[in-house]
């Protein structure tokens, strides 16, 4: 005979075990629709860039369709935002970048925890940035740049794509680490910064290499170094700034996946190495190449480290200088 204890028990076990058995179960079937990927930048730019070339293979890995949902604007925060908001199902991705370390420090408040609030996947790949200066400058080494704006007293300016950018902020750590003043002169994005770098308007400018570099071997700039602490293969012709007497400076731009908090493990597990594995075929390594960047692929512990030591890096860079994000 089966007392009332026994009777519980049972009861019990029947309301967990088959919650149990369809977590796995959904996480063995997904994804069973389309996915969505959010990038938090208009169309065109690098995270547009880097998102479409990822998602093309997952695609085709998944058999199911995957969406490219550009939700730009507040420097990435909207995007952010609505992808923390998601349900976290797994049919939510959230391509993002420096913004997601860096927004806490620029804005006074902002609506989502960069930590609590996403879950990360995988960092997907770096991509440096390039010091260039224009053909007119006097300087034709970081060396001789640093000599010359000491000399200048803080007369020089240098360029970036808008107020608390990436480049904004390379620019920053630049000025720190190298012990000179410049003042910094915000565009609406690179492309009118880099018409007014050329011409001489304004002294230098830290762009994306992917954007930068083709002016560069067409000599319409001329590039001093890239910001990563080791030499890039697809332009092996460039020092690094730490080679140009600014020891330790490393600075790149990454693209990561995190998804909403509270996402199974077990898909983000199969997303992790399903993303690993797209990274790694041949067509999407030549063309994440073809931008520049540098391919990845990090466990989800790493990239988590990443995002922190990245917090800890433009926190400091950011709180002195007083930026302040201006959207």
């Amino acid at each position: 005979m089966i007392d009332r204890r026994q009777l519980l028990g049972f009861a019990a076990s029947s309301v967990f075990l088959p919650t149990f058995g369809s977590r796995h179960a959904v996480a063995q079937t997904w994804p069973a629709r389309f996915v969505r990927i959010v990038v938090t930048f208009a169309p065109g730019g690098a995270n547009d860039g880097v998102a479409r070339i990822v998602a093309a293979r997952l695609a085709e890995l998944w058999g199911q369709q995957v969406v490219i949902e550009n939700k730009g604007g507040a420097g990435g925060n909207i995007g952010i935002e609505a992808a923390a908001r998601a349900d976290p199902d797994g049919y939510t991705i959230l391509l993002t970048s420096t913004a997601l370390a860096v927004n806490r420090f620029l804005y006074p408040a902002l609506s989502y925890d960069p930590v609590a609030d996403f879950a990360p996947v995988t960092l997907l790949c770096a991509q440096p940035n390039i010091m260039v200066v224009p053909n007119s400058s006097p300087a034709t080494s970081v060396t001789e740049f640093i000599e010359h704006a000491k000399k200048k007293r803080g007369a020089l300016a240098y360029a970036s794509a808008g107020n608390g950018t990436s480049l904004h902020l390379c620019g920053e750590l630049f000025k720190r680490m190298a012990g000179i003043e410049m003042t910094h002169v915000p565009y609406r994005g690179s492309a009118p910064a880099l018409s007014d770098l050329i011409p001489g308007r304004v002294d230098a400018m830290f762009n994306s290499a992917g954007s930068v570099l083709g002016h560069v071997r067409a000599g319409r700039v001329r590039g001093l170094a890239v910001t990563t602490l080791t030499r890039v293969p697809f332009a092996p012709e460039l020092p690094t700034i730490a080679e140009g007497g600014v020891p330790g400076f490393d600075v790149s731009s990454w693209f990561a996946f995190f998804v909403p908090a509270k996402t199974s493990p077990e898909i983000i597990r199969k997303m992790h190495a399903d993303t690993v594995t797209a990274l790694a075929h041949p067509l999407v390594k030549e063309k994440l190449e073809q931008l520049g960047a540098t391919i990845i692929g990090s466990t989800p512990a790493e990239l988590a480290a990443h995002l922190k030591a990245e917090m800890g890096k433009w926190g400091p860079v950011i709180n002195e200088a007083r930026i302040k994000s201006e959207s």
